[in-house]
């Protein structure tokens, strides 16, 4: 296992990390099951869990904290917020309102008095970046977060951020967490460069591509990932976005082949190549999907590998723009577009 700086925080974290989202109802799995998943990351070498208030509805978070119990200082526990935890209005966001009480949510789910990392989850366009960062920066004094940063946030409101936590003399974001993948490369045009800049830690999400660089899908065979079966639209392949992907897939499988790579380990090593990027986060819902994604740990790709790669899907190009997660909500809300 490779380990690297976070950032400019000086933590020294995995180049792999240990992703929640599959822990409990939407992965399916037990607490003796993510138990013995925690259990192995840390013997394989990873030292950075994360995970989110939002995954199952805070049962992730429990899980978590019941599976790292006794253990909390051999781990940079990361946490995120922002997303709906409910129907009712104001369960959600990056208010301040919001994020003092959904913290001490989530330091009550895991069982710890203090996150490592804090994270607000998406860009909230209702709540200003003095509100959020004055926030962050408070709970940050009083001892229940360490550092704070984003996630899936748009280049341009990363250098907002940046700014507005001079202007106020405020803490600031020190780690992004954007999804990158070879077929998702969108990120190298503007925020991977934003982040090199402002010496921001990455920490990089579905690096598998929800399932197309596992090694299990290829052309002419049924898809039946676990993602499959809840995001059918996303493993369509009459979809043009989707047909891409797998034409994509197959000509990556023939250069995984031919350098002796498994698909994971060529897609693995993809990501944690980038200079910007600090860890790959991998989201396992068994042991043996574990075991497969932690022999990519040490993989570096030759530059003829990382070449091949390129004539395949083109730097900064996503191949499923539409699920970026990122796009401004200008574009999604008709009312911010007309009068």
């Amino acid at each position: 296992m490779q380990y690297r700086t976070l950032g400019r925080t000086g933590v020294q974290v995995s180049s792999l990390a240990l992703g929640a989202m599959n822990f409990g109802k939407l992965g399916g799995t037990s607490q003796n099951e993510v138990t013995a998943l925690v259990d192995a990351a840390l013997d394989g070498g990873i030292n950075l869990i994360n995970t989110a208030d939002v995954y199952s509805q805070g049962q992730s978070e429990e899980m978590v904290g019941q599976a790292i119990a006794g253990r909390r200082d051999d781990i940079v526990l990361a946490t995120t917020a922002g997303l709906p935890m409910s129907d009712k209005p104001g369960y959600q966001g990056s208010s301040r309102r919001w994020l003092v009480t959904e913290l001490d949510n989530s330091l009550r789910r895991l069982g710890v008095d203090h996150i490592d990392l804090y994270q607000i989850h998406r860009w909230d366009p209702t709540s200003s970046d003095e509100e959020t960062l004055s926030a962050l920066t408070d709970l940050q004094r009083a001892g229940k977060i360490r550092y704070f940063g984003t996630s899936t946030f748009p280049a341009y409101r990363l250098v907002e951020a940046q700014w507005a936590a001079r202007e106020h003399h405020l803490g600031r974001y020190v780690t992004e967490q954007p999804s990158y993948s070879i077929l998702q490369r969108g990120i190298e045009t503007h925020v991977l460069p934003v982040a090199e800049q402002y010496g921001l830690g990455v920490l990089v999400w579905s690096p598998l591509a929800s399932g197309w660089l596992s090694g299990a899908i290829r052309e002419g065979q049924a898809i039946t990932t676990n993602r499959s079966a809840f995001m059918p639209q996303r493993f369509d392949t009459s979809i043009p976005s989707n047909r891409a992907r797998m034409d994509a897939i197959e000509q990556l499988a023939t250069v995984a082949n031919d350098a002796g790579l498994t698909m994971i380990q060529l897609a693995l090593g993809f990501v944690t190549a980038h200079p910007a990027v600090t860890s790959a986060l991998i989201g396992p819902r068994t042991i043996d999907h574990l075991h497969s994604q932690l022999a990519a740990a040490d993989t570096v790709l030759s530059a003829e590998v990382l070449d091949a790669i390129d004539a395949i899907v083109a730097p900064g190009v996503d191949l499923a723009s539409q699920e970026k997660n990122d796009t401004p909500p200008a574009l999604l809300n008709p009312s911010a577009r007309r009068r």
